[in-house]
């Protein structure tokens, strides 16, 4: 397996494969970084990548405190991204977010 990974250019299935390699690949804002290393289980790295006051990174955010059942806080950010909360397996929630967040104009 190597180290580096290719660059996401051509959508989730890209961006799901990078999953297997030892770092991220070049990810267009911070908020595909912590879904990337939420969908690692690398649930502090992926909250120190969110901490920018962007709507992006307060949904990731949101997903992230709905994941350790943290939901008061999760409730607050889904607020801030303007979002409803999610329902139904977390992983699907952060593949949701990486497939809108991939497919946005950049």
């Amino acid at each position: 397996m190597s180290d580096a990974s290719p660059p996401v250019s051509d959508g989730c299935a890209a961006f799901v494969a990078s999953l297997a390699h030892a770092a991220p690949p070049p990810l267009p804002n911070p908020a595909l970084l912590g879904v990337w290393h939420a969908l690692r289980g690398e649930w502090e790295r992926a909250h120190d990548a969110v901490q920018p006051e962007t709507a992006d990174c307060a949904w990731v955010h949101a997903a992230l405190h709905r994941d350790e059942g943290d939901l008061p806080n999760a409730r607050y950010w889904y607020g801030e991204a303007g979002r409803t909360a999610a329902t139904g397996p977390v992983r699907d929630e952060y593949l949701a977010i990486a497939r809108e967040l991939l497919a946005a104009p950049g």
